[in-house]
């Protein structure tokens, strides 16, 4: 079963000294992440090195060992990492799904844990596929789409539909890589590096016990688990947006002050435009930024306190993390317009950051609709979208 393939692959944790640092994973990354783009996935030995620096133990419940981080420091680091490669941080943003596997009986996570906390999670779930109801759990068949970072995960899941005992929430069942087929269908333009490929699943029937309502009760009690687990699903994937507006301004302020135009113009930093508008995103990201991060300390002392997160705070985690993946974007092809001809080239970074950047707020969990459903849970009415809170 799935616990057979993690005693296979999950990390060690170094000793002390072994370990390799933060800053020399992000230099690893860096002159790596062209290899990742052009292969289209993050692999398995770039995961182990993320395992390292405590990536995948971040959303480990500590009575299995893990370490789990208040969301903003872990959201933290995924922006950093997001700033050198979006990819590779839109991967390791899913450090934090092992919130959702909280919901697994106690009894299971002991067995997905068994030989160390360092867990990788990917999922396919959608879309929904059907999971004939047997003795002993759920037969799953079908093909599933957008399982980013499934080519380094040590446990795959797939989505099946809920009934009346999930409040209409979808269950995903769990799966050993070795029982999914993966299908290397990934031809984009932003977040290439994702290995965001569909999975394939022929028949297998999955224990009950190794499926969990996406967003359920969570069966451990620790602060992190109280943290309203879908807001903090969308935090993940908006900081990394985040992290690529922040190298795209990185870019235009170095570049601005040595890069003349082919006419003879002056150089980008002697025109006015060019400095207003690199002012204007430097003031929006920062802000939108702090706002974001803001809530999340709110909240976060909010559930460490013993209480529970309430929906109007829910609903500013959502609308905050919507308003930053908007906000960065807009940061990054704001400063495309300002830089001349220089960036249609294919090979110029601007082109990869704004493909990047792009992406986070095209996300179902951070789309123009979240702006309604955010409305109507801060005015008091019922949220407009599925899945909000």
């Amino acid at each position: 079963m799935v616990q057979t393939r993690v005693a296979e692959a999950a990390g060690r944790w170094g000793r002390a000294g072994d370990a390799a640092t933060f800053a020399d994973v992000l230099a690893e990354l860096e002159h790596r992440k062209a290899e990742f783009d052009e292969q289209r996935y993050v692999p398995k030995d770039f995961i182990e090195r993320l395992k390292q620096v405590g990536i995948y133990r971040a959303a480990t419940p500590a009575k299995f060992g893990g370490e789990p981080l208040p969301p903003a420091e872990f959201l933290d680091r995924i922006e950093r990492i997001s700033a050198v490669d979006g990819s590779t941080g839109w991967v390791a943003s899913f450090g934090s799904a092992l919130i959702y596997l909280a919901a697994l009986p106690l009894e299971t996570q002991a067995e997905l844990y068994r030989d160390g906390p360092d867990v990788t999670f990917a999922a396919g779930l959608f879309p929904v596929q059907s999971g004939e109801t047997t003795d002993r759990g759920f037969r799953v068949d079908g093909r599933w789409k957008f399982a980013s970072g499934c080519m380094g995960a040590d446990v795959l899941g797939v989505g099946i539909p809920g009934d009346s005992s999930t409040g209409g929430k979808p269950r995903t069942a769990l799966l050993n890589p070795e029982q999914v087929e993966i299908v290397r269908e990934w031809d984009v333009v932003g977040m290439r590096g994702t290995g965001s490929f569909d999975l394939v699943v022929h028949d297998t029937e999955v224990p009950h016990e190794w499926t969990f309502i996406r967003g359920g009760e969570p069966t451990v009690d620790e602060p992190l688990y109280r943290y309203p687990v879908i807001a903090y699903a969308s935090q993940v994937l908006a900081v990394v947006a985040s992290g690529v507006a922040r190298a795209a301004l990185d870019h235009a302020k170095r570049v601005g002050s040595g890069y003349a135009g082919v006419t003879g113009a002056p150089r980008l930093a002697d025109r006015p435009y060019y400095r207003t508008q690199v002012a204007s995103a430097e003031a929006a990201l920062r802000s939108a930024r702090s706002w974001f991060y803001e809530l999340s300390h709110e909240v976060w002392e909010t559930v460490v306190s013993g209480d529970v997160a309430t929906d109007e705070q829910n609903a500013h985690l959502r609308l905050a993390s919507a308003h930053l993946a908007k906000t960065a974007s807009d940061v990054v092809s704001g400063l495309v317009e300002i830089s001349g001809t220089a960036p249609i080239n294919r090979s110029h970074p601007l082109q990869r950051l704004l493909g990047d950047a792009l992406v986070p707020k095209q996300h179902a969990f951070l789309g123009p609709a979240l702006y309604d459903s955010a409305g109507a849970a801060l005015m008091g009415l019922e949220p407009t979208t599925p899945g909000f809170r």
